[in-house]
């Protein structure tokens, strides 16, 4: 058994949550510990952390540390996000807190929170995995933006991240300079503005029966008031705007009382009850369902997976890859084409293991980019390779950091493009070698890959792969002419000699 601690730097709320995780008992929350301090509100409305915040932040972090000296920790994880992630001056910041605390902070990117926190609703097991059965909105409301994720048939078919955030709408509230009573009308609108534009876009003729809530302001009033019967957390939609209705109709010591909540907490639970009610009528949903899950819930279900203490309920692989799919088809990608790229690249890769060195994280970047190799065509033929990269870096990918996207952006990029043996990141200042590395390894698959299907017409799916006298051969059992295939793949295969030292050559088997 091993004790684990998860530490969220939120955007309005620090929380520690210590766990057990073992392969017998699974992981089992022994404490949380909440601190109330708002950085986000600094954060979203100057790029800053003021300094007496930072100094009452470290204290904070210095009672999570004796803390979890008590508990005999046995590993920790600390996570930054939007407020964290949004400061202008990060490195400087995070620097002070290691210095001050030991506590040594990583700044999560949007896909990576959110992918995260998708984990955590994982935990419930078999309530998640039935939910979405049927179409399911996944609605993660965090202090700086609010992510919309679409499960269809089980599958997460898409994502989008708005900035419709709780404190974010609140410092727009706070600059009208409006009386109270007019919030819920303006709401209403700042929402509706951006959410109709969501439903164009990515609903159309989706029908969707659930809506899952993640959220710090209100999932505890509907797991412990709104709830019905014995099914915690679940409410229905008639329910839910009867509560909205006494919201609106009550004041703010009112609503603290009948709901025990502090009161400065009532506004931000105001905001966060109209963006579930936005979502939950535009996408026309019966059921609202909060599963009472944070992020440290995430995290521990990321550790006990590392650590192989949990059989995965859930396959997030495959989220990633349908996700990447669903913008392959949003930008008119030729599904066929992909697919048979990704093919061919996973063959190649699998059986090069011990040449490449690289893991199993880099496969699933390599399938990403066979799927997304020729994105870029819906803005330019000409300039496909510049348009790709363009597109990929502009959309995210749950589940996939900033860097990793940043990784299939450019594979893809110079699939099409001379290599650019001087690359720099999008971040500005060069990629790291690692980094760089893994670009090149990768590209060199993929453009011999694309190579085996300069034709489009899929001659070469059944190939087979083998190291032979200084060779990579590739024998291809076609009956079919690939004249254009072996005409066009020497310049393909310069490149990959150049990265892996071995030549790759083509050898046909015409078969029966």
């Amino acid at each position: 058994m091993k004790t684990f601690a998860a530490i969220d730097l939120g955007s309005y709320e620090q929380a520690m949550k210590i766990f057990t995780v073992s392969k017998a008992k699974g992981i089992q929350e022994v404490d949380c510990i909440r601190n109330r301090l708002d950085l986000g509100s600094d954060t979203y409305a100057t790029g800053k952390v003021s300094h007496e915040k930072l100094d009452e932040l470290c204290l904070v972090l210095r009672e999570f540390v004796s803390i979890m000296s008590s508990y005999k920790v046995d590993e920790y994880k600390a996570y930054g996000t939007s407020a964290i992630r949004e400061i202008k001056n990060t490195a400087m910041v995070l620097d002070q807190i290691t210095q001050r605390t030991g506590v040594k902070i990583e700044v999560l990117s949007n896909s990576e929170q959110r992918f995260l926190d998708y984990k955590s609703i994982a935990l419930r097991g078999e309530r998640f995995e039935k939910i979405i059965e049927k179409g399911t909105v996944v609605l993660d409301i965090g202090g700086g933006s609010i992510q919309i994720s679409l499960f269809d048939k089980d599958k997460l078919s898409s994502t989008q991240n708005l900035r419709l955030g709780v404190l974010r709408l609140q410092e727009k509230l706070h600059h009208l300079n409006v009386r109270p009573s007019r919030y819920g009308e303006l709401l209403e609108e700042i929402l509706s503005a951006q959410l109709s534009v969501f439903k164009k876009m990515y609903l159309k003729d989706r029908n969707i029966e659930n809506v899952i809530v993640v959220d710090d302001y209100i999932s505890d009033i509907i797991q412990k008031k709104l709830a019905q019967g014995q099914d915690a957390g679940y409410v229905d939609r008639a329910s839910f705007v009867t509560y909205l209705d006494y919201l609106y109709d009550h004041t703010d010591e009112e609503i603290a009382q009948r709901f025990e909540l502090p009161e400065e907490k009532v506004q931000l639970l105001r905001i966060s009850s109209a963006i579930v009610r936005q979502v939950t009528l535009l996408v026309e949903a019966k059921l609202i369902w909060a599963p009472g899950v944070t992020l440290c819930d995430g995290m521990a279900y990321e550790y006990a997976q590392k650590h192989r203490m949990l059989t995965q309920v859930h396959d997030f692989e495959q989220d990633i890859v349908t996700c990447a799919q669903g913008i392959s088809k949003r930008y008119m990608g030729s599904k066929r084409r992909g697919e048979t790229l990704e093919q061919i690249a996973l063959t190649i890769f699998d059986s090069m293991k011990k040449i490449h060195g690289l893991g199993r994280r880099e496969r699933l970047l390599l399938r990403i980019a066979a799927l997304l190799h020729d994105c870029g065509k819906y803005i330019s033929m000409l300039n496909l390779g510049e348009c790709s990269y363009a597109i990929i870096m502009s959309t995210e990918i749950i589940g996939l950091s900033h860097r990793e996207r940043e990784i299939v952006a450019n594979v893809v990029k110079y699939n099409h493009l001379e290599f650019d043996y001087a690359i720099e990141s999008s971040e500005g200042g060069s990629i790291d070698t690692d980094e760089y590395l893994t670009i090149a390894k990768l590209t060199a698959i993929l453009r011999i890959s694309n190579a085996l299907d300069r034709s489009h017409k899929q001659k070469c799916r059944d190939i087979r792969v083998a190291q032979k006298d200084g060779e990579l051969v590739l024998t291809v059992n076609t009956p079919e002419d690939i004249t254009l295939e072996k005409g066009l793949f020497d310049k393909r295969a310069d490149f990959f000699k150049e990265v892996y030292s071995i030549r790759p050559v083509i050898r046909q088997k015409k078969g029966i």
